[in-house]
């Protein structure tokens, strides 16, 4: 038997930068996803302790996207990717809420993965969820999901590079504290207008080139007017994303608070994935004493807020508004074996 656990995460800043090279903000939480893995047989018996129906997959996995129900096409798309030769029964619990924008996806592919025997290199892993993901629900996501997964470090949110995959930790203050809220408003990828983003960013990309090497002056030259408002905020918030990483290394979370602010303007204005529940739990938590910024986390279209706070208002803060104290956490491992 093995049993893996990874974690989710929360991107603090940079979001929708991803899938176009840019930079990214996140960092692994303590909550997160276990899977645990009894192997025999010629199928995987996936089974989840929040979902109702379970599900029969015969190995190898051939067409994942057509597995029933929908829940354990992520696992299933894990099996095809790996090849996986070896049936077993597959054992899901979580402490993450789903659909929230915490990348529960993620971490159950990333758990997945190294419960049916994953060995390489926490990027490589995060690659082969990445195409597991995008298999399974037949959306163009980006890696930084499952790399902030595998990834993790403690006390630290991870700069990444999503053209090289580099990984920066940067280290959070101790006098700073992050506090995730859901909106109460689901999130389905899916079904959002996700692909249609990533596809104006495309557009704006065939004019100008990489968004990553863009300045301000490039995007005013995109023709189409929406291709040039998503690539603005592409633009701008790669640098919103630097600033704030400076910021925290500098011991000054009110500046990377701002650049929170500002990136949530963008995401509002500029790619039009907020929501009015968004907004306003934006605007309370910004209003709120010991609080430096807030912002939508995710894709948008619903899920949750991410606020940068003071260390000794975090508890008050995440009561006040049924929210969640996270810690930057270790990335995925297997627990135990035999």
């Amino acid at each position: 038997m093995i049993r893996a656990f990874a974690p989710g995460r929360v991107n603090v800043i940079g979001d929708h930068t991803d899938y176009t090279g840019g930079l990214v903000l996140p960092c692994a939480i303590n909550f997160g996803t276990t899977v645990t893995f009894e192997p025999g047989g010629s199928t995987l018996e996936l089974v989840s302790a929040d979902e109702p129906e379970p599900a029969s997959v015969a190995v190898p996995v051939h067409a994942p996207e057509s597995v029933s129900p929908a829940w354990a096409r992520y696992p299933a798309a894990v099996a095809a990717e790996l090849r996986a030769t070896t049936g077993g029964r597959v054992a899901v619990e979580t402490t993450l809420p789903i659909g929230a924008g915490l990348s529960s996806s993620a971490a159950l592919e990333v758990a997945v993965a190294l419960a049916l025997g994953y060995e390489g290199s926490t990027t490589d892993l995060a690659l082969l969820c990445q195409r597991a993901e995008q298999r399974a629900v037949g959306v163009p996501t980006g890696v930084m999901d499952q790399l902030a997964s595998a990834a993790g470090i403690g006390g630290a949110l991870l700069l990444i590079d999503c053209t090289t995959l580099e990984v920066t930790p940067v280290p959070l203050p101790g006098d700073v504290a992050i506090v995730v809220v859901d909106s109460a408003e689901p999130r389905a990828l899916a079904g959002s207008e996700y692909a249609e983003r990533r596809a104006a960013c495309e557009a704006a990309i065939a004019e100008i080139g990489p968004l990553r090497a863009a300045s301000m002056a490039d995007v005013e030259r995109v023709s189409d007017p929406v291709a040039r408002r998503r690539a603005r905020h592409v633009v701008t918030e790669n640098l919103r994303v630097a600033g704030a990483a400076a910021a925290l290394g500098a011991g000054e979370p009110h500046r990377a608070g701002e650049a929170m602010i500002a990136s949530h303007a963008s995401l509002r204005d500029n790619f039009e994935v907020s929501t009015p529940a968004l907004d306003s739990l934006v605007e309370r938590l910004a209003a709120t004493e010991g609080v430096y910024g807030a912002r939508l986390t995710g894709a948008g279209f619903g899920g949750c807020v991410v606020a940068l706070v003071t260390a000794s208002a975090a508890e008050t803060v995440a009561e006040s508004f049924e929210g969640w104290v996270v810690r930057p956490s270790p990335g995925a491992r297997v627990t135990t074996g035999g």
